[in-house]
């Protein structure tokens, strides 16, 4: 028996995690190259496990566990195994594509905000949407782009700005667990459920429509393994912003909003259409 067998096995766990905990991304990955598929299920399969121990172990003490997955991290980059399927399969895409350490650790700093913080200034609050979806973009585009690291330079900042808009959205959409379940406002300035209004509502939306024109001069430049994956999943991202926009912010403190399966496959079709006439390299 060979090591390949545990590393292959590896990928279909974090693949089977995308699959289950998200309908939407794992829908998107599947458009992805094969060998890129498998690398971005083991980002985000890593990434959910950190989300996990913040959001919802809480009858653990988050911060050992937290603190567990680092030194795991930390020790099977060195080693080049972990006997965490999961983590396995991250190192294995961490140190294929030599995505820098750094990125991880501050990806791990801002879930660590999570167990203490319940919400941010504008300085703290930056940091912690560079640090938990920033840097997530960033490891993709280390992948997207591989020994290219000219385009990887030129595309950097479209990365980070789409990561920075998927994860405004997800607060915007999931105001009503954060506040419910978690306790949390990741409002930048809102200390208070009473400080949430269509006012702060709006700044964000301006923000998230900012980034998503940043983000969009990047994807038309992205390689061809990926590009529909990423194009569809910012055009699934545009459409939940379009519906919280029609709502206020009541409305959002009392439903999630969703869009239809049906709705997604529409989706897939039109981008198909259209990164057929995107440059791509």
């Amino acid at each position: 028996m060979s090591i390949e067998l545990y590393n292959s096995t590896s990928f279909k766990i974090s693949n089977l995690i995308a699959r289950n905990y998200s309908t939407s991304f794992g829908f998107a990955m599947n458009l992805f190259s094969s060998e890129v598929k498998d690398s971005i299920a083991a980002i985000y399969g890593y990434v959910r496990l950190a989300d996990e121990i913040v959001d919802t172990f809480h009858d653990q003490d988050k911060k050992y566990l937290l603190d567990e997955l680092r030194k795991e991290t930390l020790t099977s980059l060195q080693n080049g195994i972990s006997i965490n399927p999961v983590v396995n399969s991250f190192q294995y895409t961490v140190n294929k594509y030599l995505i820098p350490q750094e990125y991880i650790t501050d990806f791990l700093d801002s879930m660590e905000m999570d167990i203490t913080n319940t919400s941010y200034d504008r300085q703290n609050y930056d940091k912690y949407v560079y640090g938990s979806a920033e840097v997530v973009g960033l490891m993709c585009l280390k992948v997207f782009c591989h020994t290219n690291d000219e385009l990887f330079l030129s595309l950097e900042i479209p990365a980070k700005a789409l990561g920075s808009a998927f994860q405004k959205v997800n607060f915007l959409r999931d105001i009503k667990s954060d506040l419910n379940e978690r306790g949390r406002i990741y409002f930048p300035d809102a200390g208070h459920e009473n400080e949430l209004n269509d006012r702060n509502k709006y700044f964000l939306e301006t923000e998230v429509e900012n980034e998503f024109i940043t983000a969009f001069s990047g994807i038309k430049r992205l390689p061809k393994n990926s590009v529909l994956g990423v194009y569809t999943a910012y055009m699934y991202y545009s459409i939940l912003l379009k519906k919280i926009k029609k709502m206020n912010m009541n409305d959002l403190k009392s439903k999630r909003v969703r869009i239809s399966n049906l709705t997604k496959l529409i989706l897939l079709l039109k981008s198909a259409v259209k990164v057929r006439s995107l440059n791509t390299v």
